[in-house]
Parts: structure tokens; C-alpha cells; sequence
């Protein structure tokens, strides 16, 4: 029996506070409708009573007894003898009324239970003789019964809509903190992962500076590395200022300016190849001809890399090989990574990519993917995923080209500069990649 996962506090706070506007928003068209309906059976039954009493004095003091209004009978009591309108339930009159009027002449008005009806009865002195009007109170009774349960039909289904119009209204009112809450989710595992990998580099070539050091103690041979550190801590500092910034694409547009991809690629690779050598994994890296500038944020898309050569290295066995792949299209720059690890199903493509989802690679994938989704998302971007359980991944980027006059000035400045990082040419590349690289 699988187990019942708890869920979380802001969850049930969430549920809670959806459940109570409900109700009060339920509760109050509830009672609003239950006060009109009041009101209304109140006015009709006031109308029909007034109205009764109204026709029934007319008919006492003016209608003839053989000829009385509908639902009307008359009676008059004259030397002890009572006459009555043809028809008149044998229950009527009410004598006692009658003999009451007789003797003091004042007019009496009352509701009387009589061979299982309800009457109206008006008795008083026409002319000086004693005359009782009686009306049933059936008909008026039989609507007012009806009115009572169309008022309850009603006061149900407005509880029903009440409760969802309350849902809707509900979940609307909730929706900004809800989402508040996600993004708070969102942003604290962004961060653990963001800062995991630039630390995690940092550590190692710490670990390399220091063991130098403890060999051979001289400066020169570790400022490589401490210049690798300066540069790290740099980009640690880039990251952490965009997370407190809230910097995230999907949320809040930037400014972008020109990214050379390949120097991203070839200064990330730079970045790795410490952990790579104490994973003794191999990390190469292919440049097809040409710029390969693109229009993107050089710190997300630095990341952006950053995370699929993470994601590769943690599932490459050593002696394993990783090879970052730049070229240009027409229209696109295109950044595949790939190695000879584990492998994955391609049909887990998607999954890979979104959030909190567990993958077929041993040790989990994070949020990385998804994060790397997104930037590309935000750039005008694609991600392709692919791979075999056993033979390798290759996830491949493809982003928008620059404008022509902006690559040209952008790739002039990176050629000048100088690196110590070897670039293999591309007809090298692919020839390395026929001999010993994996057929993607």
C-alpha cells in the first residue's frame, strides 16, 4: 500500500484560507437571499390578508345573500333564524359570532378552524341585523404554501451558486499568494542550485591550489589557479547578485547585449577542467568556422552552459570524455554536449526538463534542466535532448544569431584577445570525433 504523502503547511494554508472565503462568501449570499425571500413571502401574505379582509367587509356591508362574491358566503340571523347562500359548507355559520354581534352590535373579525377548513370570518350589523361574511382561505393558503417552497428552492440553488461563485472567488483571491509562495519555493531552490556548481568548483581548485602549494611551495606554479579562483568568485558574485535581484528571465525582461557562445563554451570548459581532471574525465571542445555570436545575458547563458556541463560530469565515469560542439548556422548558433556516460531513454526528453521530476540518470538531474529551459525559453531558444541508456547524452542548444555589424565588432575583440585554451579546428574536431568520439 503505497503511503499517503503529507502535504505541505503552506499547502493546507492555502486550502484553509480557500475553504473559509468560500464560506463567508456562500454565507453572505445565503442570507441575503434568505432575508429577500422573508421580505417577499412577508409583502405577499400581508397583500393577500389585506386584500381578503378588504373584499370581505365590501361583501358584508353591500352583497346580496343569494348572490355573494366567488369564495364568498353570506349569512344574517333574523327572529333566531339563520339565512345562508346557496351552497355554504353546513359548518357555517359561526353561530357565536353571530349572537355576539346581536347582542352588542360591535364588528368581529376572525380566523376560524370549521369541517376542516380555514375561513375568514367577518360578523357585524347591517341595517340593524346581524350579518356574517365567510371566505375560505384555501386558495390563498395553497399559494402562499407554494410561494413558501419556491423561496426554498430558490434559497438552495443560491447556496449552490454562492458556494461557486465563493470557489472561484476563492481561488482567485488566493492565486497571488499561492503563487507568491511557489516563487518563494522556486527562488530558494534556484539558489541552492545556482551557487552548488560555482562552489563546487571553487572547492576543487582550492584543493589543487593547496596541494601544489604543500609539494612545491612556490607562487608561480599555483597562479593559474588562483587566477582561475579570482575568476570563479567573479561569476559566484554575478550569480548571487542576480538571485537577490530577482533577476530571473521569465519574470522581469533585461536589456541583452552580445554573447559569444564559444567563448562562453570555451571559458566554462576552462572553469571545469579541475573537476574534470579530478574525475579524470576529458573535456574537449569543437569550433566550427565562423562568429557564433548570439543576443542573449552573458552571465545566464554562461549558466546556461554551466549546468549541461555539470549535468554531464556527475554522470561520466572516469576516463569518459565530454565534448562541447559550437556552430553556426544562417539563422542559429548551435552548443551540443555530449558525452559517453550513463545515457538516458529519449523518450524522457521532456520530463528531463521540467521541474522536481526524477530522471533515469543515477544521482538526479535537479533543477538544473529546468532552469537551463527557461533561460533559453527567455533568449528565444530551444533545447534537444537526446541519448541511449548506456551510450551517452547529448543535449543541444540552438539561439538566435546576432545582428551582422555587432558579430562583427563582438568576434574581432574575442580574436584578439588572449587564451591559453587550445581551440581545435573544426575538420580536427570531426576527424577525432570519427576515430574515438561517440556517434551522436
Amino acid at each position: 500500500m503505497r503511503p499517503r504523502r503529507r502535504s505541505d503547511p503552506e499547502r493546507r494554508l492555502l486550502t484553509w484560507a480557500r475553504r473559509r472565503i468560500t464560506a463567508q462568501v456562500a454565507g453572505v449570499f445565503s442570507l441575503a437571499i434568505a432575508l429577500l425571500g422573508t421580505l417577499v413571502y412577508c409583502v405577499v401574505v400581508d397583500d393577500q390578508d389585506t386584500t381578503a379582509r378588504r373584499d370581505l367587509a365590501v361583501a358584508a356591508q353591500s352583497a346580496s345573500i343569494a348572490h355573494p362574491p366567488p369564495c364568498v358566503w353570506l349569512f344574517d340571523l333574523r327572529d333566531d333564524t339563520v339565512r345562508r347562500s346557496p351552497g355554504a359548507p353546513r359548518s357555517l355559520p359561526v353561530r357565536d359570532a353571530l349572537d355576539r354581534v346581536a347582542a352588542d352590535g360591535r364588528t368581529r373579525v376572525d380566523v376560524v378552524e370549521a369541517g376542516g377548513h380555514t375561513y375568514l370570518v367577518r360578523t357585524e350589523r347591517r341595517e340593524g341585523v346581524p350579518v356574517q361574511a365567510v371566505r375560505d382561505l384555501y386558495f390563498p393558503m395553497a399559494e402562499r404554501r407554494r410561494l413558501l417552497r419556491t423561496l426554498c428552492a430558490a434559497e438552495v440553488a443560491a447556496l449552490l451558486a454562492a458556494l461557486l461563485i465563493g470557489q472561484i472567488l476563492a481561488r482567485r483571491a488566493i492565486a497571488p499568494l499561492g503563487e507568491a509562495l511557489h516563487r518563494q519555493r522556486r527562488f530558494a531552490a534556484d539558489v541552492g542550485h545556482e551557487l552548488r556548481t560555482p562552489l563546487t568548483r571553487l572547492h576543487v581548485r582550492a584543493q589543487l591550489a593547496a596541494r601544489r602549494l604543500r609539494r612545491e611551495p612556490d607562487p608561480l606554479l599555483v597562479a593559474g589557479d588562483v587566477d582561475q579562483l579570482v575568476t570563479g568568485i567573479g561569476q559566484l558574485g554575478e550569480v548571487i547578485e542576480d538571485l537577490l535581484l530577482s533577476a530571473q528571465l521569465r519574470q522581469r525582461r533585461r536589456s541583452f547585449g552580445q554573447a559569444d557562445l564559444a567563448a562562453l563554451a570555451e571559458e566554462s570548459a576552462r572553469a571545469e577542467a579541475a573537476r574534470a581532471e579530478q574525475r579524470e574525465v576529458t573535456i574537449g571542445l569543437r569550433r566550427g568556422p565562423g562568429d557564433h555570436v548570439v543576443r542573449g545575458a552573458q552571465p545566464a547563458l554562461r549558466r546556461v552552459i554551466s549546468a549541461l556541463l555539470d549535468n554531464a560530469l556527475r554522470h561520466t565515469s572516469p576516463g569518459g570524455h565530454i565534448w562541447l560542439t559550437v556552430c553556426s548556422g544562417p539563422e542559429t548558433v548551435q552548443l551540443s554536449v555530449c558525452d559517453d556516460g550513463v545515457g538516458l531513454d529519449p523518450r524522457d526528453g521532456e520530463r528531463l526538463l521540467a521541474r522536481h521530476v526524477g530522471t533515469p540518470h543515477a544521482g538526479g538531474l535537479g533543477i538544473g534542466l529546468a532552469l537551463v529551459s527557461e533561460v533559453l525559453d527567455a533568449h528565444g531558444g530551444t533545447i534537444d535532448v537526446d541519448g541511449r541508456p548506456g551510450a551517452g547524452a547529448t543535449f543541444t542548444i540552438r539561439l538566435p544569431r546576432a545582428a551582422p555589424d555587432d558579430r562583427g565588432r563582438l568576434t574581432s575583440a574575442w580574436r584578439t584577445a588572449p587564451s591559453p585554451w587550445r581551440r581545435p579546428s573544426w575538420r580536427s574536431s570531426r576527424s577525432a570525433a570519427r576515430s574515438g568520439g561517440p556517434s551522436r
